[in-house]
């Protein structure tokens, strides 16, 4: 028996969380982002620099706030980043010869993502700017006139004219742009490059300088559209290039090291969001383009859910530096791995194994790896063209060596229609044979997501509390090729459902020590909809904890900031289509026949899935005199559980933790 101590609710705060490594141009070492919580529950992200030779770690950026997105420039002897130290987040130049780091822009609503030329003598940045706002005068105001001028906006009506009006991560929208504008490092000064009326996404310069490929849908009805397109700009005429269809959505455009090929992620919602994502190729002088993955059956990218991971990723595409191979992450029963593929569609493994490749740097040595697993939440490793992986990186050493966790044991399940069906299963902490546990099933939200081998607090505070936590990829989930994926759409609380309940079954066959009596059911999104969905059609389980959940498609549809095509997506119809259907697929619908005890937990400002979802539920629940909590988490969106307030996180996991001991204990 373990003596090492049992995870608790705010242990998280403890964790250090690595992303966005970058090998500097001489190879010789990698910057990488580390995010922490600090003493007053606030997030906090700095610069480190690793040398790869000696493996000694050298801290770059200091004090509060949020530092992030370092590049190197070409020569090694500069990084840009960007950082919210004066109250916004800027663009900020590092001299690593010595010196303190200098901010190159002033702008009112601030500027990020910067990426250099392959001179180095300009840097490429995004700003949200007003439509003809002018860019030589930008100041960026004080702390103090920033909150006066959100208290005098307060004070006003908001019109609304567009369909696109708000998101959950960015609330009600304003009518600013994300603009691509070029920083002259010597003469600083800039140059505004995109103009037109809409966002903006930055991709690449060509290695020329002569050119620039974004992002973006330019069209007159693109807030009635999903999908965008990649445009080439010349630097010099400002001339604009459609190098896409307007049939799809793409993004993660590179230009090869010569210039002469473009790739790209993207897809042309066939299967609407359940898609897999290609690689598209495109000859930068015809604009000629080729599928790589054509023949492929699984989704590229990183599709892992967990409720640590903080900070930008890498995930690809990234040429090698001879312009043969193209590396990226994919996403494949339950692992991510980082692959590579050549001009001719070959398709290359480099590294999977039974973990999480979340980000990775390449150069001419081998890569630099960002890998999570169950029982950690992440460090850097690396790997040789020609070798095994080697850690070069400890964090979380400290924490890591006082609390048990618990590894996963796979279980493999058959769906009533004979399909596979891949989950996992933690035992409780110190775990006795002859004991009878109770068991938690948690359900992943998406539902076009995974579950898999990573680090997942929540998952572990409930084996420290002495349940059995089982979750698997019911049909919808990615990893498991395209019909898999597909599956769930247009069923949702059919084959879906019935995949979760063979998962219980399953478990209580095999594995002895599960308590059938005491059973449990939570789940965040999609989950939560699941979650209320199972409590409407079951009363198998003693106690239920739904999460950002779903309970009424019709008014979901148009209260979401997703709802107006959600739905459509995933069920096939629109609210006008056939309200009727919509209504036979809400858990709302089945709310009499509850008799599980359920706790709602929603955030107030989720825009996602909305807190009156939440209410709906909640007072038709009380009023029918069933056994219902609420909780209401203020300021909280629809990231909660990943990277809202830590206060609020540790509150959710503790009223979670409440209400299972309450039911099933």
């Amino acid at each position: 028996m373990t003596s090492k101590r049992a995870i608790k609710a705010d242990d998280f705060t403890r964790l250090e969380v690595y992303s966005d490594p970058q090998i500097s141009p001489d190879g010789k070492g990698y910057a990488f982002v580390s995010t922490v919580i600090n003493e007053e529950k606030e997030y906090e992200s700095h610069l480190y620099y690793q040398d790869l030779k000696t493996e000694a770690i050298k801290q770059w950026t200091f004090g509060k706030g949020k530092n992030s997105h370092p590049r190197f420039s070409p020569d090694g002897k500069q990084v840009v980043f960007q950082s919210d130290r004066s109250g916004i987040p800027q663009i900020w130049l590092l001299p690593l010869e010595g010196g303190e780091a200098k901010q190159i822009t002033t702008f009112k609503n601030g500027a990020v993502n910067p990426e250099w030329s392959k001179d180095g003598k300009y840097i490429a940045l995004t700003a949200r700017l007003e439509k003809d706002e002018a860019i030589h005068d930008q100041q960026e105001l004080t702390k103090e006139e920033r909150q006066k001028e959100q208290q005098e906006k307060n004070k006003l009506p908001r019109v609304i004219n567009r369909l696109k009006y708000k998101s959950d991560a960015g609330g009600l929208l304003d009518d600013k742009k994300s603009q691509i504008i070029l920083c002259d490092i010597a003469a600083n000064s800039f140059t505004q490059l995109t103009t037109s009326n809409q966002d903006h996404a930055f991709q690449d310069i060509s290695p020329d300088g002569t050119t620039m490929l974004f992002a973006a849908n330019l069209n007159e009805d693109a807030d009635f559209e999903l999908t965008n397109d990649l445009y080439e700009l010349d630097i010099a005429t400002k001339k604009v290039t459609k190098l896409t269809n307007e049939k799809g959505a793409y993004d993660r455009a590179r230009y090869s090291p010569s210039g002469d090929k473009i790739v790209c992620f993207g897809h042309e919602l066939d299967y609407a969001g359940a898609t897999l994502t290609e690689i598209y190729l495109f000859d930068a002088q015809t604009g000629e383009r080729k599928i790589l993955s054509e023949d492929w059956d699984f989704q590229i990218g990183d599709m892992m859910i967990g409720d640590i991971g903080l900070g930008e990723a890498e995930i690809g595409p990234v040429w090698s530096k001879d312009g043969e191979k193209i590396y990226f992450i994919g996403t494949d029963h339950g692992a991510t791995g980082l692959y590579a593929v050549d001009a001719a569609g070959e398709l290359e493994t480099i590294y999977i194994k039974d973990d999480h490749v979340f980000a990775f740097s390449h150069g001419e040595e081998g890569f630099v790896l960002g890998i999570g697993s169950p029982e950690d939440p992440g460090n850097f490793y690396r790997l040789p063209h020609d070798g095994e992986k080697e850690k070069i990186t400890d964090a979380n050493a400290k924490i890591l060596n006082e609390v048990a966790l618990s590894t996963p044991e796979e279980v493999k399940i058959a769906a009533e229609d004979g399909w596979n069906i891949q989950g996992w299963l933690l035992r409780p902490y110190r775990f006795e044979k002859g004991k009878k546990y109770p068991l938690v099933l948690e359900i992943h939200g998406g539902p076009h997501m995974m579950y898999g081998q990573t680090f997942f607090h929540e998952m572990q505070l409930l084996a420290a509390k002495g349940y059995a936590v089982l979750y698997a990829n019911p049909r919808g989930s990615h990893g498991y090729g395209q019909e898999f994926v597909d599956a769930c759409r247009h069923d949702y609380g059919g084959k879906d459902f019935a995949d979760v309940m063979c998962a219980v079954d399953h478990v209580i066959r095999n594995y002895s020590f599960i308590d059938e009596n005491r059973l449990g059911v939570t789940g965040g999104s999609y989950g939560g909809f699941m979650t209320n969905w199972i409590v409407g059609h079951t009363n198998r389980f003693k106690a239920a904890v739904t999460q950002r959940s779903i309970s009424n498609w019709l008014s979901f549809y148009g209260v979401s900031d997703i709802g107006y095509f959600f739905n459509k997506w995933e069920h096939g119809l629109n609210l006008l289509d056939d309200p009727q259907k919509l209504w036979e697929i809400s858990p709302l619908k089945y709310a009499g026949n509850v008799e599980t005890p359920l706790l709602i937990l929603h955030g107030e400002l989720d825009l996602r899935c909305p807190i009156e979802q939440a209410e709906q539920l909640y007072v038709t629940l009380k009023h029918l005199k069933k056994d219902v909590e609420f909780v209401r988490f203020p300021g909280a969106n629809h990231e909660l559980s990943r990277s809202g307030d830590p206060t609020m996180r540790i509150e959710r996991l503790n009223h979670i933790c409440r209400w299972f001991e309450k039911y099933l204990m």
